[in-house]
């Protein structure tokens, strides 16, 4: 039975599942940064940091890439810099739209 292997769906069942979580981690990660950047690395003074801290947790986000977030926002010589923009308007039919 040619293409009936069990490591192969698997693979590519994982793959979808780690892409996925991939695309989370990245998105909380430039969360945490712009947290950093509005306030300071520490937790106790930035409520900001905390939620995204706490948020982080429950998906269960490495601590490796926690921390590689937060050193990313600390560190003064890096030239890339997340802002957090909200956008409001109107979609078809009035509807009030608000993007953040």
């Amino acid at each position: 039975m040619a293409g009936h292997s069990q490591y192969a769906n698997i693979k590519h069942r994982k793959d979808t599942q780690d892409n996925k979580r991939g695309k989370i981690f990245q998105k909380l990660s430039r969360e945490i940064y712009v947290a950093v950047k509005l306030g300071r690395a520490n937790v106790e003074n930035n409520p900001r940091l905390k939620l995204m801290l706490e948020k982080a947790r429950r998906i269960n986000m490495p601590k490796d890439n926690i921390n590689r977030a937060i050193n990313k926002a600390s560190n003064k010589n890096e030239t890339t810099n997340y802002e957090a923009v909200t956008y409001e308007g109107y979609g078809p039919s009035n509807i009030a739209i608000i993007i953040h």
